[in-house]
């Protein structure tokens, strides 16, 4: 190659003879790594030229000009025996790839040369998968990279590519491009590599800020190949797309999931819905976020014309539109209450084309509305009980299955409506039922002060049988009646008024309160009517003070003066109409001057939200703060009901009043 032949003896010119056609490339260098000699094969590698007085290092590529420095170096100083990868500058990209191994001479040459350099070229295999590697990069969303496991430096195996160059940016010290990883990310990529620089393979998902400032999402793997240096080398891949439609179906799921859990739950809320006006709210309020609408409101119609609740009038032009004739076809909603059709409108310019006398209603409503749902409210009748509209803030196509869900919800809101309206008409004729059942005024006595309160159910129509009477007796006594009958509704109030009737009778035939109450109890069991009653009846001696009591099942009685109140229970036996030939036990005190006393249902002092012992309390206080006038007590008390105004409430107070005897 160099012309230069070893001298001696023909042993010599054997060896040299080897070393200049050793078929792998071979040069014998100084100690700052010049070639002093080199054979053909390494010639041939570079082409033919000269290398002698270069340093063998200078001939590589780049960075690893510096790398192959420095394993010179360390050869020279004992460090040897390990193969490092590097690249060669040269002109054939055939095979320009070497392992090279560095030995030193144990007997340094009289030339200088004191350490071998052993080069091992890449095959044209190695080339071959190389090139494949440049196709699978090359435009792609991944990137083949080397992490050097000595300076921590990140490159990639063939030559920058467009997601390299996104993510580093021209930088490839690994500390530096860690700074980029999602903060939530760090400590699970730090332990991973930690264990990746012990000789492990790595792989991991995270998320990465590219040059731009966005957020990405790789995949990497890495294969730890032993040498010198150790490496890591893999690939990584632009997982971006994959993992945001993945978020995107999973959304999807979830709002799919919370969607039908909301149809679930306002379809249950109309079903149970107990006046016009929370229906009205339910599809005005609720269900927007099921469609994604600006506002919705709904109308029904009463007389002829459209009304909405309260609530509503103050969404869009509903004001504007409540009180119109729900006939008026001149407009979408009374057009879709006269033919019970839908109407669709994707812009404001559809609704006018069809509609042209609504542009004085748009005008003056919401000027955001830009798509409208009009949807009949009907029922088992054909004819269109309201209309209900939904409304969005930018043009809107609506969907078969939007669509379909608003006739269902209508539907069902027109159901509700139907029931309701029945249950008002039952709610008429069982308040005029019991009303006419209960005493229009109880007897009076000039030495008793009575007040008497009936309060009907605030809840779900609940009008039940409540009562409460006072009967004139014999022998200056008189008898003090509350009762509850249970169950609600017209069959409720009906036996409330048989069973006073009854009572009526039998006391004023019988002054022993057991035995008013066993007749009342035996009628009830004979008729073969499920009818159960609660009841508390009290006979007050006016003479003398002292009462007699039965008692099936009702609250206790409240005793009250100003200093305080006490609660008398007598003994109990079962409701009316529980147990044939029940015989009631009397029970009997004295009714002392001054003191106040109350008879009520369990109405008023217990609920599922108040124990009777707390009701009771808050009762007692009230009838002692007012116990010298029970007409403002029975008031106070009933502005009160400690238990709420769930159930009906029946009370009854008195207290006697001493009248002066002329002398």
């Amino acid at each position: 190659m160099n012309g230069k032949r070893a001298a001696g003896d023909g042993s010599e010119n054997v060896l040299a003879e080897a070393f200049r056609h050793a078929p792998e490339p071979m040069a014998l260098t100084s100690a700052d790594g010049a070639v002093t000699h080199a054979n053909l094969a390494f010639a041939e590698l570079l082409g033919g030229a000269d290398a002698c007085g270069r340093p063998w290092h200078a001939l590589l590529a780049d960075a690893d000009a510096r790398r192959g420095a420095e394993a010179h170096a360390r050869a020279l100083a004992g460090e040897w025996g390990r193969r490092a990868r590097l690249r060669l500058a040269v002109a054939d990209r055939t095979a320009h790839t070497a392992e090279v191994e560095l030995r030193p001479l144990p007997n340094p040459d009289p030339s200088g040369a004191v350490a071998v350099v052993l080069m091992h070229v890449l095959s044209p295999e190695e080339t071959d998968l190389r090139a494949i590697g440049e196709l699978r990069t090359d435009n792609s969303d991944s990137v083949m990279w080397s992490l050097d496991l000595d300076t921590r430096q990140l490159r990639e195996l063939f030559g920058p590519t467009p997601l390299g160059a996104l993510l580093g940016a021209g930088d490839h010290d690994l500390e530096r491009l860690m700074q980029r990883v999602h903060p939530d990310d760090v400590a699970r990529v730090r332990d991973a590599l930690a264990a990746s620089f012990g000789g492990r393979d790595y792989e991991q998902r995270f998320r990465v800020f590219d040059r731009l400032g966005d957020e990405r999402s790789l995949h990497v793997r890495g294969r730890f190949v032993p040498g010198e240096p150790d490496r890591l080398v893999g690939i990584i891949d632009d997982v971006t797309e994959h993992v945001q439609l993945v978020r995107r179906l999973a959304d999807r799921r979830r709002t799919e999931a919370e969607h039908g859990r909301l149809v679930t739950e306002l379809s249950s809320k109309l079903v149970s819905a107990t006046t016009v006006d929370k229906v009205m709210d339910l599809l005005s309020e609720e269900f927007l976020p099921i469609f994604g609408g600006y506002f919705a409101v709904a109308l029904y119609v009463e007389g002829g014309v459209l009304r909405t609740s309260p609530s509503t009038r103050a969404r869009g032009n509903a004001d504007r539109i409540d009180g119109r004739r729900a006939d008026d076809t001149d407009y979408p909603m009374g057009a879709v209450i006269q033919d019970r059709q839908p109407r669709f409108f994707e812009s404001r310019a559809e609704v006018i084309s069809r509609f042209p006398a609504a542009v004085d209603l748009m005008r003056h409503g919401d000027s955001k509305a830009q798509a409208w749902a009009t949807v009949p409210i009907f029922g088992d009748s054909k004819v269109a009980l309201g209309v209900w509209q939904m409304v969005w803030d930018r043009p809107h196509h609506a969907s078969r299955d939007e669509r379909a869900l608003m006739l269902t919800f209508a539907g069902l809101a027109g159901q509700a409506l139907e029931r309701i309206k029945a249950q008002e008409a039952e709610l008429e004729l069982a308040d005029a039922v019991q009303r006419r059942m209960l005493p229009r005024q109880v007897a009076s006595f000039p030495d008793l002060d009575i007040a008497t309160k009936y309060l009907p159910s605030r809840a779900d129509w609940r009008i039940c049988g409540d009562f409460y009477d006072v009967i004139e007796l014999p022998d200056d006594k008189v008898g003090l009646l509350v009762g509850d009958v249970q169950g609600h509704g017209v069959e409720a109030a009906a036996a409330m008024g048989q069973i006073r009737v009854a009572f009526r009778a039998y006391a004023t035939n019988q002054s022993d309160p057991g035995v008013v109450l066993g007749e009342t109890n035996r009628l009830l069991t004979e008729t073969g009517e499920i009818v159960f009653a609660t009841c508390g009846y009290l006979v007050v001696d006016r003479a003398g003070g002292v009462m007699q009591a039965a008692w099936a099942g009702q609250p206790p009685v409240v005793l009250a003066d100003a200093d305080g109140y006490e609660l008398w229970e007598p003994e109990t036996g079962p409701p009316l109409g529980v147990l044939p030939d029940t015989e009631y036990t009397v029970t009997s005190r004295v009714l002392d001057p001054g003191t106040t006393l109350l008879l009520c249902s369990d109405g008023l002092v217990e609920s599922t939200e108040v124990t009777m012992d707390a009701g009771l309390d808050r009762v007692g206080r009230a009838l002692s703060e007012h116990c010298e006038d029970p007409h403002e007590a029975a008031d106070v008390i009933a502005e009160m009901a400690p238990a709420g105004r769930g159930d009906d409430i029946a009370l009854l107070i008195t207290r006697m009043v001493r009248t002066e005897t002329a002398t």
